[in-house]
């Protein structure tokens, strides 16, 4: 743990010396000055960083479209630095205020072939400088109940897959049965809360969502519900039941009624009141469990996944089943693990099973095109990100492929890197020129150098 903290005092001597007692008065001043400013900065810098699953908008896009990434890289091309990481993980990173969090796991489960003893099983956080790529301080969270075997489909991701949510309150995770848990700036616990005990041959695959004071959790897994907790101590503020099959992080959008709380489980799509878990209305969904999250368009949101590959566009607000009065259209085509992303009236797509690239028009639903991905790559689980009018697709072994968001399909290029032969689960994230991949053993910083 690379974490130093010094604490410095003023060097008084004797009382009754004024200058010394003034000098003190006067940086105590400046400091509380100092301090007011700083938080007036963290409350409102988020905007232009990545600090949540998907970034600022929950939708895999930037603040700022144009970021000047390159569309090449590799071990010897426009790396700006790699860092190793601890142990596996799926989740993404997440950016805010110049430092990089994300989580792994390790101590349980890094070899397929002999994982070793579960109760050794550690999750880590990782704080990271941006510029560098140096490790600033790791915090350490040890399995508290039994997790499910490292076996079958947990072979593909691990037991760190959600992503970190991080706003000027502190940085907040989810570690399924071991529970959600908060830090403080400098890696110490504030708090973890166990949301549940269930455990799935899935894993967990969902991460937290903050609105106002309040953690938002689907706990989908661990006990079937939707969970709100404190943000400052972790208490249960509410819980809504009904979270069937949800493998997707909820989302909040603004509704014409107020601000709402959607996720998709099987068979509905379901929005809440973020503040104390009121539900709001239900619209018919996806029959099948869910892994993409929803995403929201100029008003419209859109659910998709399944095995059958479908996309749902339903308009918010409304109040009871609103399945017939605000359903705009439904496509048999969508992808299972990855979710979409949006750009100028289009939704992009991957099917990772069928090896196909989707194109729709938001608006109608019509295709606008379907067309075979060639060389057709393994899987993609992590979902996409977009900017300078490029598609960036991240699979799990076979690179990551740059795609022109354009009415036709092409992939400019595809990008490996040779010397890593682990697997890509985590979806990237774009910040000041700058694009971040984690695999599960390194985190990656490409750039135009």
């Amino acid at each position: 743990m690379e974490l130093r903290v010094k604490n410095t005092r003023s060097a008084s001597s004797v009382a009754g010396r004024k200058a010394s007692r003034f000098s003190a008065i006067r940086k105590s001043f400046l400091a509380s000055v100092v301090v007011g400013c700083l938080t007036t900065i963290s409350a409102t810098a988020q905007g232009d960083d990545w600090a949540k699953f998907r970034g600022p908008g929950a939708n895999g896009l930037p603040a700022k479209l144009d970021q000047n990434l390159p569309t090449s890289w590799s071990d010897n091309e426009n790396l700006i630095w790699k860092t190793p990481l601890p142990g596996m993980g799926a989740s993404s990173p997440v950016l805010f205020q110049g430092k990089i969090y994300v989580t792994a796991h390790d101590g349980y489960g890094q070899d397929k072939d002999n994982p070793g003893d579960m109760s050794m099983l550690v999750r880590k956080l990782l704080c990271i400088d941006a510029a560098s790529g140096k490790v600033l301080w790791t915090a350490e969270q040890p399995s508290t109940t039994k997790q499910e075997d490292f076996a079958s489909f947990t072979l593909l991701h691990g037991y760190a897959s959600g992503t970190p949510y991080v706003d000027a309150t502190g940085i907040y995770v989810y570690y399924g049965t071991t529970g959600a848990a908060a830090y403080d700036f400098d890696g110490k616990l504030r708090w973890v809360t166990n949301c549940g005990a269930g455990t799935h041959v899935f894993g967990t695959s969902n991460s937290p969502c903050v609105y106002k004071n309040v953690v938002i959790v689907n706990a989908s897994v661990e006990c079937g519900d939707l969970i709100g907790l404190d943000a400052k101590t972790g208490k249960e503020l509410w819980r809504a039941k009904g979270m069937d099959a949800s493998w997707n992080t909820p989302i909040v959008v603004a509704g014409p009624q107020g601000d709402e709380l959607v996720v998709s489980v099987k068979g509905k799509v379901l929005a809440y009141n973020p503040l104390n878990g009121e539900q709001l209305w239900s619209c018919k969904g996806i029959d099948d469990y869910i892994c993409p999250s929803v995403l929201e368009y100029k008003g419209i949101l859109y659910a998709c996944g399944g095995r059958k590959n479908t996309i749902v566009a339903i308009k918010p607000g409304g109040r009871g089943d609103v399945t017939a009065s605000h359903t705009k259209w439904r496509l048999d085509k969508g992808s299972n693990v990855s979710s979409p992303i949006l750009l100028n009236d289009r939704l992009y797509w991957f099917s990772e099973s069928k090896g196909i690239a989707y194109c729709a028009e938001t608006e109608s639903g019509k295709i606008v095109y379907e067309q075979r991905i060639e060389p057709k790559p393994e899987r993609f689980y992590a979902s996409p990100v977009a900017a300078d009018g490029m598609l960036f697709f991240v699979s799990r072994i076979d690179g990551t492929f740059v795609v022109p968001a354009k009415d036709e399909f092409s992939v400019l290029t595809i990008n490996k890197f040779e010397s890593d032969s682990s697997v890509f689960n985590g979806s990237p994230i774009v910040d000041s020129g700058r694009l971040y991949l984690r695999s599960d053993k390194f985190l990656y910083c490409v750039g135009k150098k």
